[in-house]
């Protein structure tokens, strides 16, 4: 029987690499061990079949942006558990793209989500990403579906588009029209924590469910709650 061995010495010796070529695709999830992608390179393997992809390359690999359609209830320290292989939406280009180890590094929330809401959230480990959002975000619009309770006072549309102030800041005009009896469309930017609930309140309105369709130009398109994809390098906010 073939004593054990590490992934990365293996490989080095079938490709006739350097060990640090090996590590560095068995890294950048490249490799497969009976067709499994083992990221480790000090896994140990014996008499496995070790393969490479025959794309692979050892460039470094762009940091990961995650696009989630949050379900309500969830908090931020619950939002990690959503990415998983089995929930990445496969009806999707970024479908193509692996979720790595390494992707779970260092990944930040910049514009949050309220906790009792439903939608799109951002994760990224990439500084642009979270650099973008964090300096512009106030000036992208965002689109929610509200549905509410209550009947509307006179004058309710015309406050909620401008007028109101929350926490002591006059809130920035924004568009607001009804999509059915009991559901408000927002088109509307810098939302704070809380923000929507209390603008619906001052207006008679009870919001009993909150959800995020949009940041900017990006969208959750057809992606179903639960889920998540890859922010592609040619999409922009």
């Amino acid at each position: 029987m073939t004593s054990p061995i590490r992934l990365d010495k293996r490989l080095s010796a079938q490709l006739q690499c350097s060990r640090a070529q090996a590590q560095q695709y068995i890294e950048g999830g490249w490799v497969s061990v009976d067709g499994v992608v083992v990221e480790t390179p000090q896994t140990m393997v014996t008499e496995e079949v070790v393969t490479l992809a025959d794309n692979a390359n050892t460039e470094g690999a762009e940091p990961a942006t995650f696009l989630l359609n949050k379900p309500a209830g969830v908090g931020a320290g619950g939002l990690l558990a959503l990415i998983q292989e089995s929930s990445h939406f496969t009806d999707y280009a970024s479908s193509q793209q692996h979720l790595l180890r390494r992707h779970f590094q260092r990944l930040e929330v910049p514009m949050p989500l309220d906790d009792v809401a439903n939608g799109l959230v951002v994760l990224t480990q990439d500084w642009r990403v979270r650099r973008h959002l964090i300096e512009t975000g106030p000036s992208l619009e965002q689109e929610f579906m509200v549905d509410v309770e209550g009947e509307p006072s006179p004058w309710a549309m015309s406050r909620l588009t401008q007028g109101l102030i929350y926490e002591g800041r006059s809130l920035p005009s924004c568009k607001v029209s009804w999509q059915s009896e009991q559901r408000l469309r927002f088109a509307i930017k810098d939302v704070r924590p809380g923000q929507l609930q209390y603008m619906c309140s001052e207006v008679g309105l009870t919001a009993t469910h909150i959800r995020r369709l949009r940041i900017g130009r990006i969208g959750l398109s057809k992606m179903p709650e639960g889920q998540w994809r890859f922010l592609m390098s040619s999409q922009k906010f």
